[in-house]
């Protein structure tokens, strides 16, 4: 099993999709990355030598903001808006939609389960 960015990649699959396991790499990317190294992307994981794996491994470090890394900025993007109190910070802290969903109606995955109101019945 091949070990990349710290993600057991899947060893059945194809390396285009097994890249995409990666949080950062999407299709997108890991087609670039195939294209670049010289790698047919339709080649399964198994299939790869180990001068392969380490090329990829070190065009990911190299080129990519991946998994811990990736994580901490975009939490750290959330948390400065926030700490600013512009409209999408204080929709982040109120747990409510971010971009402009409608929540009258929908919206339940955010704000969690609904709770009835008490006296509401008659």
């Amino acid at each position: 099993m091949a070990r990349i960015a710290g993600v057991n990649i899947p060893t059945g699959k194809r390396v285009e999709i097994a890249l995409t396991y990666i949080t950062g790499i999407g299709h997108t990317s890991a087609k670039a990355i195939c294209d670049k190294l010289g790698i047919a992307p339709e080649t399964r994981v198994n299939q790869l030598s180990d001068a392969e794996v380490i090329k990829i491994r070190e065009t990911i470090d190299s080129d990519y903001t991946v998994e811990g890394d990736l994580r901490r900025d975009v939490a750290m993007d959330i948390k400065r808006l926030m700490d600013l109190g512009s409209y999408r910070g204080l929709r982040h802290r109120k747990k409510l939609p971010v971009r402009g969903q409608r929540t009258s109606t929908n919206a339940r995955t955010r704000k969690g389960k609904a709770v009835a109101i008490a006296g509401k019945k008659k």
